[in-house]
């Protein structure tokens, strides 16, 4: 067992993950809120507010990771977790291209940036918009296939 499968495991054995039946209205209810959160963040963005624009754009992608790990049958209670679940469950599993992941990750550590040190700039902020539509695009095909 690899170190990602280890920590999918420990997410499981600390109730951060947890398996659950496949809902379909919690799973649209997590794209209806990616799908709020991006068109926030976009009017953030065009009024020159980028530090919301970074927050409110990765939890558009917060929320579309949650609806991938939800096809699944998986909920996750915390940010980590979800990381690992998406990890193991569509990126190791050839589901969804490595980019998505990284962005997903790299996007996350841009939040933080913006949230707890203040840094964030008008390019970053637009780095998060376009990976977070691009990720709901990939997501939105991805529950397709569900």
């Amino acid at each position: 067992m690899n170190e990602m499968d280890d920590a999918f495991k420990g997410c499981l054995e600390e109730g951060r993950l947890a398996k659950i039946p496949v809902q379909q209205d919690l799973i649209q209810k997590e794209m209806n809120a990616a799908r709020s959160d991006l068109k926030t963040a976009q009017e953030s963005a065009a009024e020159g507010k980028h530090k919301w624009a970074t927050v409110q754009a990765y939890y558009s992608m917060f929320h579309a990771a949650k609806a991938l790990v939800l096809s699944k049958g998986y909920r996750e209670k915390s940010h980590a977790c979800l990381v690992i679940a998406l990890r193991n469950l569509f990126i190791e599993t050839g589901l969804l291209e490595t980019k998505h992941y990284n962005h997903f990750r790299d996007c996350m550590h841009l939040r933080q940036d913006a949230d707890y040190g203040l840094t964030y700039s008008p390019t970053s902020a637009q780095q998060t918009l376009d990976w977070a539509k691009q990720f709901i695009d990939e997501t939105d095909k991805q529950l397709k296939t569900v």
